[in-house]
């Protein structure tokens, strides 16, 4: 029986190594497309992916350090990671409304893109 208490700790220490490999390439791959992003709201949907990994690597150092805390700590972020990404979305909204030149010519240069079939 002791066995079998050995082979998942050093399963799920594996398992937390494997996901921290992940969370740090789609990491790089995020931080990519924020810099890379062509408009703001693509801009605007990598930061929110960036909370959203962020919550992930606390969530995994929490349960390789037998440290739970971290989970309400990550659960705070996501709350604050979600009214970040709504002030976002209201504020290009406000943009777009008001009739600001640069969202005027995103939203046109995105509907050209998407007629020519990109």
């Amino acid at each position: 029986m002791i066995e079998i208490f050995g082979f998942t700790g050093s399963f799920l220490d594996v398992c937390v190594r494997i996901s921290l490999v992940l969370l740090s390439l789609s990491f790089f791959l995020i931080v990519f497309r924020f810099v890379r992003g062509p408009s703001l709201p693509d801009r605007i949907v990598a930061l929110d992916m960036l909370v959203a990994v962020g919550i992930g690597f606390i969530a995994a150092i929490g349960v390789q350090t037998d440290y739970y805390l971290y989970i309400d700590i990550a659960i705070a972020l996501g709350l604050v990671g979600f009214l970040a990404t709504v002030a976002f979305a209201r504020f290009v909204l406000n943009r777009g409304l008001a009739g600001d030149t640069t969202i005027m010519n995103e939203v046109g240069e995105s509907e050209a893109r998407r007629e020519a079939g990109q």
